[in-house]
């Protein structure tokens, strides 16, 4: 699989700015064909260690299939759309492309697996796996 995390620094970073951009990232960027998985959302502000990048505003993690669904996202009219809508408002934007396998899962006190979760299951095969 193909893990895209993007980092958007904003020219305004209010609050509401970070917003409008995440919410662009869900009606633009989520539901493209060959997506495992999709997520945006604002700094966690609370997060200062030393070790914590700190210099973006927005962060966008997609993860793909394979690198073809990955390319296919890249030239896709709605993703296109996204940029031409929204890059007047970044200040920078940094890409980060890695090649990922699948993890597991543990159990944590917040989201307990059901014991169907344990069990098989058949996963069903997105069209544009190649």
């Amino acid at each position: 699989m193909l893990a895209h995390d993007v980092f958007f620094s904003l020219k305004d970073s209010s609050p509401q700015a970070r917003e409008k951009l995440v919410a662009a990232c869900k009606k633009y960027l989520s539901d493209h064909p060959g997506t495992v998985w999709f997520s945006a959302g604002v700094l966690g502000e609370e997060f200062q260690r030393d070790v914590n990048d700190r210099d973006f505003d927005v962060a966008l993690r997609l993860v793909f299939v394979n690198k073809a669904a990955h390319d296919k996202y890249a030239t896709a009219e709605k993703h296109l759309k996204f940029i031409e809508e929204n890059k007047e408002s970044w200040k920078k934007v940094r890409v980060f492309d890695s090649y990922v396998a699948v993890s597991s899962h543990a159990e944590t006190k917040d989201r307990p697996r059901k014991a169907a979760a344990d069990a098989p299951r058949k996963r069903a095969r997105p069209k544009d796996r190649e």
